[in-house]
This record gives structure tokens, C-alpha cells and sequence, in this order.
């Protein structure tokens, strides 16, 4: 078997390197890592290798050079923190690959302020956007540590931050950590979006103490926790059911189609923190009841949609997951349209009231090849009356599930 790769972080700068890290470093056949790592050994004479977005031919290059040669990638703070070394023992395997840890940017960064942050909540996003992950920590006032890239940077996450109700986050810009030219910003949402700030930056963002933090969220909350227009919402006990039925997870895409006040999106965002959720619905006046629920609870990866059905769902992203609240005469379509954009293994739930809906739900989805199931809900509420309580029943509420195989 061909000797491993070795993977060394080099924490902030190279002044963090050991004397055996740097051995390793000057033996190597083939140096591989970014501009800025390679640059402070262009005096060795071995072969270099930039890293780029082609991982995958990253993978192969190594692949085929490991045989012959000695290989050292170089990787800034930790390999294994949100760093290129997960996506190696992934691509080679963990006997294939050595790693030589370092001090992350994170703990880096908090040494400079002289703070712990063994309770830190830390989301990256390089490459991605996990906004709703995001706000939920800081919602929850939690303080978040969040590594940029040059999309999704302080400028950026500014400007979320003030459109989803947390102008009031302090934001503290750690830029160029370990080089001479270091600087760290204390800033306002309001005042980064004007500014400018290296690309090499960790964000600390800290919720105000005094704030009020945001209500909490689970299954099946009280209909009054919502802004709905009056009887026009998912009944608290139907949508835990329906949600428990869509088997939502982390990264999936959903859609909340006639979403009415967006509870049932709502409490999908404590399941779905890096995917997205979609809320389309027709009505202005319920439009804005969805955009006040989605600030309430800090869901920061839910999209408001103002569109009628089927239309709406045309410049979506194709869904893992699809919550249909009614449809009207318009059932049978919505559903085709919604099975034509489905990926594999994804599950419809239709909820409604009307007989007809039911019969049309079930037998289109059959038609289109789905499993089928079906589950009334009948819900009787107390009502408090002069010496006692009596049952007051609630409209009765047809479940209908679609897995496609």
C-alpha cells in the first residue's frame, strides 16, 4: 500500500508550524495547499499542487502520485474543522491519510479576545448558505462564530442579519488573523454593510443580552403562538401529524404549498437548518402574516412566495419534501406538477377537508405510482363551561401521504 498523505494545519500563520511539522513540510516530494499557504516555502525545490474548486480532481491527482511520491497538504487552521482533511479521509480513506492538527481560526480568534468559547456555536459558510442554521442559534442567543467566503461575507451577513429582524447583533470582524496587517472590527449590522473587510475573516456575531429572544419552537404549537387570520391556520394537532408524515430532515428542500400563515413552514425549520423551505401563497394579507411568524421565530432559510398554484412552484428549486394545504379545484394538477419535480424517495402530504380533495388526493397519487396511506385526524377541544369542561370537535382533517418508492 502506498505510504499516506500527510495533512498539516497550519493554524493561523506559519510562526504556528512545530519544528516536526516543518521537517515533514521540507521532505515533501509534493507540496499541495492554497497561493497563500504554498508561499512561504518557495524556496524548497519540490513539485507544488494548487488547490482550487476541483476537489474531485484534487482527489485524483493524489490518487495517482501517492505510489510514488511524498505528499504534504497544507490546510489553514484545523484539517478536521470545517477544513479540506474531511473531505480527504472521504476521497482516500483514514489509513490513507496522516493528519497533523493546529489551533482553528475560531479558537485562534477567541484567544485574541480573550473570551471562552467552549459554548460557541459555529456555522461555516464556505460554499453554502446556512442562514437558517444561523439565526436559529443566535434567536436562541446563543453567540455564533462564522466562517466566510468571499459570496457570503460580513457585508453580506449584514444585511440577513437586518432583514430578518437582528439589527440589534453586535458583529466583531477578526480579519488577516496571524498576519502583520491583523485587525479586529467591532461593528453594527447597519454600519458593516457599508464597509469593507478582507476576504480572510472570521465573524463573531453576539446577540444583545437585553433583547427579548425569540419564542420557542416546537411540534405542534398553540394556533395563537402564529398571526393567522381567524380559523385559517394547520390546527396545532394536524401539524405535528403532517410533519411527522413528511419526515423532513436538515438539508432538504421543502415547499409549503398554500401555506396560509406558514406555521406548518415554521416548525419545519426545526428540522430543516441547512436546507430551504419554500412558503408560496396567493394572498397579500396572509403573505404578511407569514413574513411577521418567520421573524418571530428567527427562520432564516425560508422564502416567501406570493404566487398562485400551480404556477408558483415554477422557479423553485426541485423539492425533497412537499406540504400541499388544500388546493381547491385545482388538486389534481398541483399534484402532477409537484410529482413531475420531485426527486427520488420523496414524499408528498396533501391535507383537507373536503371529500372530493380526498378522493382526488388519493387516487392521483396512486395514478403517478406512489405508496398511498391516509389518516383522519378528529380533534375535540375542552370548553370551559359554568362548573365543569365539555368536547368541542374540530373540523375533521384528511391526512394523505405519498411516497414515491
Amino acid at each position: 500500500m502506498a505510504p499516506p498523505i500527510t495533512v498539516i494545519g497550519m493554524g493561523v500563520s506559519p510562526d504556528d508550524l512545530t519544528r516536526r511539522q516543518r521537517s515533514i513540510i521540507e521532505a515533501a516530494d509534493i507540496l499541495v495547499g492554497g497561493k497563500r499557504l504554498l508561499a512561504p516555502f518557495d524556496h524548497l525545490t519540490c513539485r507544488r499542487r494548487l488547490v482550487d474548486r476541483d476537489l474531485n480532481g484534487l482527489g485524483d491527482f493524489l490518487d495517482r502520485k501517492m505510489p510514488d511520491n511524498t505528499i504534504v497538504v497544507l490546510t489553514s487552521g484545523d484539517p478536521l474543522f470545517y477544513g479540506i482533511g474531511a473531505f480527504l479521509v472521504g476521497r482516500l480513506g483514514a489509513e490513507r491519510v496522516h493528519i497533523l492538527p493546529n489551533v482553528s481560526t475560531v479558537a485562534a480568534g477567541f484567544a485574541r479576545l480573550g473570551e471562552p468559547w467552549q459554548d460557541v456555536r459555529v456555522v461555516s459558510l464556505h460554499g453554502r448558505s446556512h442562514t437558517g442554521e444561523l439565526l436559529r442559534h443566535l434567536a436562541g442567543g446563543d453567540t455564533v462564530a462564522v466562517y466566510t467566503d468571499p459570496t457570503h461575507g460580513p457585508v453580506w451577513l449584514a444585511g440577513i442579519l437586518e432583514e430578518n429582524g437582528f439589527s440589534d447583533v453586535g458583529m466583531c470582524v477578526l480579519e488577516r488573523l496571524g498576519m502583520q496587517d491583523e485587525r479586529i472590527v467591532r461593528t453594527t449590522p447597519a454600519e458593516a454593510r457599508s464597509m469593507t473587510f478582507s476576504d480572510l475573516n472570521l465573524v463573531v456575531l453576539k446577540p444583545d443580552p437585553v433583547r427579548q429572544t425569540t419564542p420557542s419552537l416546537f411540534p405542534g404549537m398553540p394556533d395563537d403562538r402564529f398571526v393567522h387570520e381567524k380559523g385559517l391556520i394547520t390546527k396545532a394537532e394536524v401539524r405535528a401529524v403532517s410533519l411527522s408524515r413528511l419526515r423532513l430532515f436538515d438539508r432538504a428542500v421543502f415547499w409549503d404549498l398554500g401555506a396560509g400563515s406558514g406555521s406548518l413552514s415554521i416548525e419545519a425549520g426545526l428540522t430543516i437548518t441547512r436546507g430551504n423551505i419554500y412558503s408560496v401563497e396567493q394572498k397579500a394579507s396572509r403573505i404578511r402574516h407569514i413574513r411577521e411568524n418567520r421573524a418571530r421565530f428567527g427562520i432564516g432559510n425560508m422564502q416567501v412566495v406570493q404566487s398562485c398554484l400551480p404556477d408558483g412552484m415554477t422557479d423553485l428549486p426541485d423539492p425533497d419534501r412537499v406540504f400541499i394545504g388544500g388546493g381547491g379545484r385545482a388538486l389534481a394538477d398541483i399534484i402532477r406538477r409537484v410529482a413531475d419535480r420531485l426527486k427520488p424517495a420523496g414524499i408528498i402530504v396533501v391535507n383537507t377537508v373536503l371529500v372530493d380533495n380526498l378522493t382526488t388526493a388519493m387516487h392521483t397519487l396512486d395514478g403517478l405510482g406512489f405508496d398511498v396511506d391516509i389518516v383522519q385526524i378528529q380533534v375535540n377541544r375542552t370548553i370551559a363551561m359554568p362548573f365543569s369542561h365539555r368536547l368541542e370537535a374540530v373540523n375533521p382533517v384528511w391526512i394523505v401521504t405519498g411516497h414515491r418508492p
